[in-house]
């Protein structure tokens, strides 16, 4: 993993959001709605977090030709 600090901003944030909706899921309060939308949207947040590369590292030094 070269973009160490990209990788973990997309993945704590998508993270997050994921298990915010899985606690809205699991509780009993009925103001509290789970959204797949949400879930959705944090697995894209990982995604991109997964596959970015940072500013400071070059192509070459990420492998990439």
């Amino acid at each position: 993993m070269k973009s160490s600090k990209t990788t973990a901003a997309g993945v704590i944030g998508g993270l997050g959001m994921i298990l915010l909706n899985v606690y809205y899921a699991l509780d009993m309060d009925p103001e509290t709605l789970f959204s797949m939308e949400g879930v959705i949207t944090g697995l894209g947040m990982m995604g991109i977090g997964w596959f970015a590369r940072d500013h400071d590292v070059s192509s070459q030094d990420a492998g990439i030709r």
